[in-house]
């Protein structure tokens, strides 16, 4: 992989975790268009340093939450701080359940499955456009919401399914916010991305050996920029009901996955 190659995957990475998209179906689709040969253990790599660059784009965008939920939660008190981090951590579980229980059938499906990336990017499609058309309210997420959009971020887990835009879309479909649907969404993956890290580092199935730094570097910073945009940018069009222009995209990228998967 040299740095042309890093560049345009961590832009990927950056713009497609926030934009109801799906990450992981861009880059496998990415991966397939730049012949990505890498060997599993340094493509693994590049993929931890890519979601450790968006996890921490996340936290600076909402920075002020961050430290306001952090001040609450030093209260000790059951107050709205609190509250939030409990839901966070009940959205959680269906991710890490369904995570730890079927890691290995889900990573069987990151191989170039463009077909399944492209049928997914439509069901994707369809979630946008109904949440598009969802009317606006000012009800918070709920410990039972929180619970729902934890199943929609697990189900997520699929290539083509956006984790931003399913979990944005069923918040919203349960009649919240659509600005609180978009914090809580952007929030609740933070301490998965660095669960799951911190377990990819701990089963030594990451090598550091002959790795090229500058490519994971210039990755970093690519997904890290790319990250601050959209996610600032995505909670602005959340808000605006702009989400069907995405449920387009998403349509004609998967439609165009799935004829190329049959002509190959």
């Amino acid at each position: 992989m040299d740095i042309i190659d890093a560049t345009i995957l961590g832009i990927i990475q950056g713009l497609t975790e926030f934009l109801p998209v799906s990450s992981s179906g861009h880059l496998e689709l990415g991966k397939a268009i730049l012949g990505d040969n890498s060997i599993p253990e340094e493509s693994l790599l590049f993929t931890v340093v890519l979601h450790f660059a968006t996890a921490l784009s996340t936290i600076v965008v909402f920075r002020k939450d961050v430290l306001d939920i952090i001040k609450g939660c030093l209260k000790f008190k059951w107050n709205e701080d609190l509250q939030f981090v409990a839901k966070i951590a009940v959205s959680m579980i269906p991710a890490v359940v369904i995570g730890f229980t079927y890691e290995s059938q889900f990573a069987e499906l990151f191989g170039g499955n463009i077909k399944l990336v492209g049928f997914m990017l439509i069901i994707t499609a369809l979630l946008l456009y109904l949440a598009d058309k969802a009317k606006n309210t000012d009800k918070k997420v709920s410990f039972s919401n929180a619970f729902v959009i934890g199943v929609s971020q697990a189900i997520a887990m699929l290539p083509g399914i956006s984790r931003s835009g399913a979990t944005i879309s069923t918040s919203v479909l349960l009649g919240n916010d659509k600005t609180k649907a978009a914090r809580f969404s952007f929030l609740m993956v933070v301490p998965l991305i660095f669960g799951k890290i911190a377990k990819d580092i701990m089963s030594g199935d990451i090598s550091t050996e002959s790795q090229n730094f500058t490519t994971l570097s210039i990755g970093f910073i690519a997904a890290f920029i790319a990250g601050l945009f959209a996610c600032t940018w995505m909670i602005a069009l959340v808000k605006k009901s702009k989400l069907s222009y995405f449920a387009i995209y998403c349509v004609i990228v998967g439609l165009i996955a799935i004829a190329v998967s049959f002509l190959n």
